[in-house]
Protein backbone atom coordinates (compact mmCIF):
# COMPACT_ATOMS: atom_id res chain seq x y z
CA UNK A 1 0.00 0.00 0.00
CA UNK A 2 1.35 3.42 -0.98
CA UNK A 3 1.99 6.17 1.53
CA UNK A 4 2.78 9.88 1.44
CA UNK A 5 3.78 12.62 3.86
CA UNK A 6 1.28 15.33 4.69
CA UNK A 7 1.52 18.58 6.63
CA UNK A 8 -2.12 19.04 7.63
CA UNK A 9 -5.70 18.33 6.71
CA UNK A 10 -8.87 20.41 6.80
CA UNK A 11 -12.17 18.75 7.52
CA UNK A 12 -14.35 21.61 6.26
CA UNK A 13 -13.04 23.69 3.34
CA UNK A 14 -15.13 25.75 0.95
CA UNK A 15 -12.55 27.10 -1.54
CA UNK A 16 -10.84 23.89 -2.71
CA UNK A 17 -13.32 22.60 -5.24
CA UNK A 18 -17.10 22.26 -5.51
CA UNK A 19 -19.10 22.38 -2.30
CA UNK A 20 -17.62 21.52 1.07
CA UNK A 21 -14.38 19.53 0.84
CA UNK A 22 -12.09 17.61 3.15
CA UNK A 23 -8.55 18.53 2.10
CA UNK A 24 -5.23 16.77 2.65
CA UNK A 25 -2.06 18.82 2.10
CA UNK A 26 0.81 16.61 0.93
CA UNK A 27 4.50 17.45 1.35
CA UNK A 28 7.06 18.06 -1.37
CA UNK A 29 7.10 20.62 -4.19
CA UNK A 30 9.60 21.44 -6.97
CA UNK A 31 8.45 25.07 -7.19
CA UNK A 32 9.45 27.88 -4.86
CA UNK A 33 6.74 30.41 -5.64
CA UNK A 34 7.47 33.91 -4.36
CA UNK A 35 4.04 34.12 -2.74
CA UNK A 36 3.72 30.50 -1.56
CA UNK A 37 1.47 30.35 1.50
CA UNK A 38 2.45 26.78 2.43
CA UNK A 39 6.28 26.82 2.68
CA UNK A 40 6.07 24.09 5.30
CA UNK A 41 5.07 21.70 2.49
CA UNK A 42 8.17 22.23 0.33
CA UNK A 43 9.89 19.16 1.79
CA UNK A 44 8.77 16.14 3.80
CA UNK A 45 10.58 17.46 6.88
CA UNK A 46 8.07 17.76 9.69
CA UNK A 47 5.41 15.89 7.72
CA UNK A 48 3.44 12.90 8.92
CA UNK A 49 3.41 9.68 6.91
CA UNK A 50 0.02 8.21 6.04
CA UNK A 51 -1.14 5.32 3.86
CA UNK A 52 -3.78 5.73 1.18
CA UNK A 53 -6.21 3.60 3.20
CA UNK A 54 -5.70 5.62 6.38
CA UNK A 55 -6.03 8.86 4.40
CA UNK A 56 -9.35 7.63 3.04
CA UNK A 57 -10.57 6.82 6.55
CA UNK A 58 -9.38 10.19 7.85
CA UNK A 59 -11.08 12.24 5.14
CA UNK A 60 -14.22 10.25 4.41
CA UNK A 61 -15.50 10.35 7.98
CA UNK A 62 -16.50 13.96 7.28
CA UNK A 63 -18.79 12.90 4.43
CA UNK A 64 -21.97 14.03 6.28
CA UNK A 65 -20.75 17.64 5.91
CA UNK A 66 -20.29 17.44 2.13
CA UNK A 67 -23.98 17.12 1.21
CA UNK A 68 -24.55 16.61 -2.52
CA UNK A 69 -21.62 18.32 -4.25
CA UNK A 70 -18.72 18.12 -1.78
CA UNK A 71 -15.92 15.60 -1.55
CA UNK A 72 -12.17 15.11 -1.14
CA UNK A 73 -9.41 17.39 -2.45
CA UNK A 74 -5.70 16.58 -2.35
CA UNK A 75 -3.49 19.66 -2.27
CA UNK A 76 0.07 20.42 -1.26
CA UNK A 77 2.85 20.89 -1.77
CA UNK A 78 2.54 19.02 -5.03
CA UNK A 79 0.21 15.99 -5.07
CA UNK A 80 1.49 14.64 -8.40
CA UNK A 81 4.76 13.70 -6.71
CA UNK A 82 2.76 10.92 -5.04
CA UNK A 83 1.08 9.13 -7.93
CA UNK A 84 0.71 5.66 -6.40
CA UNK A 85 -0.81 7.16 -3.26
CA UNK A 86 -3.26 9.26 -5.28
CA UNK A 87 -4.36 6.36 -7.46
CA UNK A 88 -5.04 4.11 -4.49
CA UNK A 89 -6.82 6.84 -2.52
CA UNK A 90 -9.01 8.03 -5.37
CA UNK A 91 -9.88 4.48 -6.36
CA UNK A 92 -11.22 3.97 -2.83
CA UNK A 93 -13.15 7.24 -3.17
CA UNK A 94 -14.78 6.21 -6.44
CA UNK A 95 -15.80 2.85 -4.97
CA UNK A 96 -17.83 4.88 -2.46
CA UNK A 97 -19.09 7.45 -4.98
CA UNK A 98 -17.02 10.30 -3.51
CA UNK A 99 -16.11 13.36 -5.60
CA UNK A 100 -12.35 13.74 -6.12
CA UNK A 101 -10.24 16.80 -6.88
CA UNK A 102 -6.50 17.48 -7.21
CA UNK A 103 -5.00 20.91 -6.58
CA UNK A 104 -1.76 20.86 -8.59
CA UNK A 105 0.83 23.18 -10.10
CA UNK A 106 1.40 20.71 -12.93
CA UNK A 107 5.15 20.84 -12.28
CA UNK A 108 5.82 17.06 -12.31
CA UNK A 109 3.84 16.41 -15.51
CA UNK A 110 5.58 14.62 -18.36
CA UNK A 111 4.45 12.39 -21.21
CA UNK A 112 7.35 10.07 -20.48
CA UNK A 113 7.07 6.77 -18.66
CA UNK A 114 6.39 5.77 -15.98
CA UNK A 115 4.59 9.03 -15.15
CA UNK A 116 2.17 9.18 -18.06
CA UNK A 117 0.80 5.66 -17.58
CA UNK A 118 0.18 6.36 -13.91
CA UNK A 119 -1.35 9.73 -14.75
CA UNK A 120 -3.76 8.13 -17.22
CA UNK A 121 -4.75 5.65 -14.52
CA UNK A 122 -5.29 8.52 -12.09
CA UNK A 123 -7.57 10.28 -14.58
CA UNK A 124 -10.02 7.36 -14.30
CA UNK A 125 -10.69 8.34 -10.69
CA UNK A 126 -10.34 12.15 -10.79
CA UNK A 127 -13.33 14.42 -11.29
CA UNK A 128 -11.63 17.81 -11.32
CA UNK A 129 -8.23 19.50 -11.38
CA UNK A 130 -7.54 22.85 -9.74
CA UNK A 131 -4.59 24.56 -11.44
CA UNK A 132 -2.90 27.93 -11.14
CA UNK A 133 -1.53 29.97 -13.97
CA UNK A 134 1.51 31.33 -12.16
CA UNK A 135 2.54 33.30 -15.25
CA UNK A 136 1.62 33.06 -18.94
CA UNK A 137 5.19 33.23 -20.25
CA UNK A 138 8.44 31.39 -19.56
CA UNK A 139 10.49 34.34 -18.34
CA UNK A 140 7.99 35.52 -15.73
CA UNK A 141 7.27 31.95 -14.65
CA UNK A 142 10.99 31.47 -13.95
CA UNK A 143 10.99 34.60 -11.81
CA UNK A 144 7.91 33.61 -9.81
CA UNK A 145 8.55 29.88 -9.33
CA UNK A 146 12.24 29.35 -10.04
CA UNK A 147 11.31 26.80 -12.74
CA UNK A 148 10.19 26.55 -16.36
CA UNK A 149 6.50 26.42 -17.24
CA UNK A 150 7.02 23.83 -20.01
CA UNK A 151 5.58 20.92 -18.01
CA UNK A 152 2.71 23.07 -16.76
CA UNK A 153 1.65 24.09 -20.27
CA UNK A 154 1.92 20.48 -21.44
CA UNK A 155 -0.39 19.40 -18.65
CA UNK A 156 -2.94 22.08 -19.49
CA UNK A 157 -2.90 20.93 -23.12
CA UNK A 158 -3.11 17.25 -22.19
CA UNK A 159 -6.11 17.73 -19.90
CA UNK A 160 -7.75 19.79 -22.63
CA UNK A 161 -7.20 16.96 -25.15
CA UNK A 162 -8.74 14.50 -22.70
CA UNK A 163 -11.57 16.96 -21.88
CA UNK A 164 -10.90 16.68 -18.15
CA UNK A 165 -12.58 19.56 -16.27
CA UNK A 166 -10.33 22.13 -14.65
CA UNK A 167 -10.73 25.24 -12.55
CA UNK A 168 -8.05 27.88 -12.98
CA UNK A 169 -6.88 30.29 -10.33
CA UNK A 170 -4.72 33.31 -10.99
CA UNK A 171 -2.93 35.16 -8.20
CA UNK A 172 -2.78 38.91 -8.84
CA UNK A 173 0.60 40.09 -7.52
CA UNK A 174 1.48 43.79 -7.86
CA UNK A 175 4.60 44.40 -9.98
CA UNK A 176 4.56 40.78 -11.19
CA UNK A 177 1.23 39.55 -12.58
CA UNK A 178 -0.96 42.65 -12.64
CA UNK A 179 0.11 44.38 -15.87
CA UNK A 180 -2.35 44.58 -18.75
CA UNK A 181 0.16 42.79 -21.00
CA UNK A 182 0.48 39.81 -18.66
CA UNK A 183 -3.25 39.68 -17.99
CA UNK A 184 -4.04 39.66 -21.70
CA UNK A 185 -1.46 36.93 -22.31
CA UNK A 186 -3.19 34.92 -19.60
CA UNK A 187 -6.60 35.49 -21.15
CA UNK A 188 -5.34 34.46 -24.59
CA UNK A 189 -3.96 31.21 -23.17
CA UNK A 190 -7.16 30.39 -21.29
CA UNK A 191 -9.12 30.96 -24.50
CA UNK A 192 -7.19 28.09 -26.13
CA UNK A 193 -8.64 25.64 -23.59
CA UNK A 194 -12.13 24.19 -23.94
CA UNK A 195 -12.20 22.27 -20.67
CA UNK A 196 -12.03 25.23 -18.27
CA UNK A 197 -15.14 25.37 -16.12
CA UNK A 198 -14.16 28.26 -13.90
CA UNK A 199 -11.54 31.01 -13.61
CA UNK A 200 -10.97 32.85 -10.35
CA UNK A 201 -8.64 35.78 -9.67
CA UNK A 202 -7.16 35.76 -6.17
CA UNK A 203 -5.55 38.85 -4.65
CA UNK A 204 -2.01 38.37 -3.38
CA UNK A 205 -1.71 38.64 0.40
CA UNK A 206 1.26 38.43 2.80
CA UNK A 207 -0.56 36.42 5.46
CA UNK A 208 1.98 33.57 5.29
CA UNK A 209 4.79 35.81 6.57
CA UNK A 210 4.66 34.34 10.11
CA UNK A 211 5.21 30.86 8.65
CA UNK A 212 8.38 32.04 6.90
CA UNK A 213 9.64 33.66 10.07
CA UNK A 214 8.96 30.49 12.05
CA UNK A 215 10.82 28.38 9.47
CA UNK A 216 13.70 30.86 9.25
CA UNK A 217 13.07 31.53 5.56
CA UNK A 218 13.31 35.03 4.10
CA UNK A 219 9.97 36.13 2.66
CA UNK A 220 10.71 37.47 -0.85
CA UNK A 221 7.65 39.71 -1.21
CA UNK A 222 7.74 41.49 2.13
CA UNK A 223 7.76 44.88 0.38
CA UNK A 224 4.81 44.07 -1.89
CA UNK A 225 1.36 45.28 -0.88
CA UNK A 226 -1.95 43.66 -1.70
CA UNK A 227 -3.42 44.76 -5.06
CA UNK A 228 -5.70 47.79 -4.97
CA UNK A 229 -9.42 47.49 -5.63
CA UNK A 230 -9.19 48.92 -9.14
CA UNK A 231 -6.50 46.47 -10.28
CA UNK A 232 -8.34 43.53 -8.79
CA UNK A 233 -11.64 44.57 -10.36
CA UNK A 234 -9.98 44.94 -13.77
CA UNK A 235 -8.38 41.50 -13.58
CA UNK A 236 -11.61 39.87 -12.44
CA UNK A 237 -13.59 41.52 -15.23
CA UNK A 238 -11.05 40.35 -17.81
CA UNK A 239 -10.43 36.79 -16.68
CA UNK A 240 -13.18 35.41 -14.47
CA UNK A 241 -16.01 33.22 -15.70
CA UNK A 242 -17.91 30.09 -14.74
CA UNK A 243 -19.66 27.65 -17.03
Amino acid sequence: MASAFYSKFESFASVDGPGVRSVLFLCGCPFRCLYCHNPETWTTKGGKEITSEDAFKLLSKYKPYWKNNGGITISGGEPLLHMDFLIELFKLCKEKGISTCIDTSGAPFTKEEPFISKFNELLKYTDLFLMDIKAPNEELHQVITGKSNKNVLEMFDYLNEKNIPIWIRYVLVPKYTDSKEVLNQTKDFINTLGNVKRVEVLPYHPFALPKYEELGIEYPLKDINMPDKESLAYAKELLEFER
